[in-house]
């Protein structure tokens, strides 16, 4: 029966494996690295990026932080691109083939393809000397002295050793370009990073409910405002200007010190000079002064002209935090 200490030696072990295989890559980078990462700075067009097996698997998994780091990249898997695929490989391309062996017999058959098309063909691969090792133009060397698999047959230190020799490109082509949080975000605009780059207050702006009560309002009528448009809070307005709000808070520190309320209007417990916002500002700026300010709504206007409220809940919700 294998006991837990068993089952914590053999992910130890597989780690250590891995970690000791992707140390060792260090050592492999050469000339042909830097001339990669050049080739395809450079390239007039995408970046395609082949295999077959579990190197497809990497492959994919390439292309994907290559096209989210500023990168124009595409997958094509090696059998498929024999029986028709191919034709997404244009002039100006760069191919990178991913393959441990580099003599798979799919990779026999792709790589004269490639080379009779004359894109540029740069191979990532534990064997230098293998069919695709020779006829690339560079070759990325990734050999890993053994898999961490107990039989030495799943791949496991090897596909780890192609993505890293990938991350490392698309690390090395997005400080070549200056890339940026900001860029980032314009291919993530879902994710939280996006919104919080990309999101501005007037995008999740509720205007059709904005609570607003005149100066004189009673309090009876300012109770009702923030109960029925559910924010907590109204703005006091003016001649169409913000000159206060207030909060369910206010309206509850009032009903503690007064026992009269009858006479009591809106800007007799309104907090003057409220925080504001531009409704062109960005969400991420709108949060920074809720939290500063230990506040939960924040009244936007343009030049004082009052767009509406926004809460914290809102952008709790939009998944930003």
């Amino acid at each position: 029966m294998i006991n837990k200490d068993t089952i914590l030696a053999s992910a130890q072990k597989t780690i250590l494996s891995e970690s000791d295989s992707i140390a060792k890559l260090i050592d492999f980078l050469d000339d042909d690295f830097v001339k990669t990462v050049e080739v395809i700075h450079n390239a007039s067009g995408r970046l395609v990026v082949t295999g077959i097996g579990k190197s497809a698997i990497i492959a994919q998994k390439i292309v994907a932080t290559l096209n989210s780091t500023g990168t124009p990249s595409l997958f094509l898997h090696a059998s498929e691109a024999i029986h028709g695929d191919l034709g997404m490989v244009q002039p100006g391309d760069v191919v990178i083939c991913i393959s441990k062996s580099g003599n798979s017999p799919e990779i026999k058959v792709l790589v004269p393809l490639l080379k009779r098309f004359g894109n540029k063909l740069i191979a990532i691969t534990g064997n230098t000397t293998s069919f695709l090792g020779k006829e690339a133009d560079f070759v990325l060397n990734t050999y890993v002295e053994a898999e961490a698999c107990p039989i030495n047959l799943a791949p496991t230190n090897s596909t780890t050793a192609q993505l890293v020799m990938g991350d490392a490109i698309a690390v090395c082509l997005m400080e070549m370009k200056n890339f940026t949080a900001e860029d980032f975000a314009k291919y993530h605009p879902g994710g939280a990073l996006g919104k919080k780059l990309l999101l501005r207050v007037i995008d999740m702006l509720d205007t059709t409910h904005k609570p607003i009560v005149s100066p004189d309002a009673d309090i009876k009528t300012v109770i009702v405002e923030i109960s029925e448009k559910r924010l907590g809070v109204t703005a006091v307005l003016e001649n169409d200007n913000v000159i206060g709000i207030i909060t369910d808070g206010d309206i509850r520190r009032m009903l503690n010190k007064t026992e009269n309320i009858s006479g009591l209007t809106a800007k007799d417990i309104m907090t003057v000079n409220p925080k504001t916002i531009k409704s062109t500002a960005l969400v991420s700026d709108a949060l920074n002064i809720l939290e500063d300010f230990s506040i939960t709504q924040l009244v936007v206007a343009d030049y004082g002209h009052y767009k509406g409220v926004l809460h914290l809940h809102d952008i709790l919700k939009e998944g930003i935090v």
